[in-house]
């Protein structure tokens, strides 16, 4: 029996709209946040979401996002998984573009700020993606993480051909094969895209 997995970037916060990077600070959704998932609800409902359970990082804009689709969807919200939390930004957490420049000058994604790396955040996606599949076995799951996430998990099981901006309320559906994972949809933001309020991943 094949496994779908439906991937969901969370929705907007004010750190979002101001381009402060939020990593593993806990911040809420904002009013605009919560309309997304209204939206995204409103669509996996009239699509008839197969979806037995969602789950997600705990992070309030995860959480209340993945509350807002289980309570539409009428499925249980599963306990928060902590491997699908954002990638730790260390010393970046909390800053606008302006001040990133300023203090560290636009190099900064390369120097050693205590940010996660890279190839740390794709073994962690790709290693809490298994263990959640294969911990619900047999049932679709409807898992609500963050932007950096999302986007080294993409790049490590499918290449950097699927690097690109994942926005917030991104949708994504992938099915577990028996040869690996296989995407049916990929970054799909038709639920909101009259709204035009995306943000950059964080």
């Amino acid at each position: 029996m094949k496994q779908h997995i439906g991937l969901v970037r969370h929705g907007l916060t004010d750190w979002n709209a101001q381009g402060k990077i939020q990593g593993q600070t806990d911040i809420p959704l904002n009013v605009t946040g919560r309309e997304q998932a209204r939206l995204l609800a409103e669509r996996l409902v009239q699509e008839t979401a197969p979806f037995d359970y969602v789950i997600s990082s705990g992070l309030q804009r995860a959480e209340e996002t993945a509350s807002i689709l289980a309570d539409a969807l009428q499925i249980p919200l599963l306990s928060p998984a902590e491997g699908l939390r954002e990638r730790a930004y260390g010393l970046v957490e909390g800053t606008t573009p302006e001040e990133r420049e300023q203090r560290w000058g636009s190099g900064w994604r390369k120097m050693d700020l205590g940010q996660e790396k890279d190839e740390e955040l794709q073994y962690r996606a790709v290693q809490t993606l298994e263990h959640i599949a294969n911990q619900h076995m047999g049932s679709n799951l409807l898992v609500v993480t963050h932007g950096s996430w999302l986007a080294q998990l993409y790049i490590a099981l499918f290449g950097s051909d699927r690097q690109g901006h994942i926005g917030n309320l991104s949708y994504s559906i992938l099915e577990k094969r028996s040869e690996g994972w296989y995407p049916l949809l990929y970054n799909c933001m038709e639920h909101i895209r009259h709204l035009d309020l995306t943000a950059k991943p964080r």
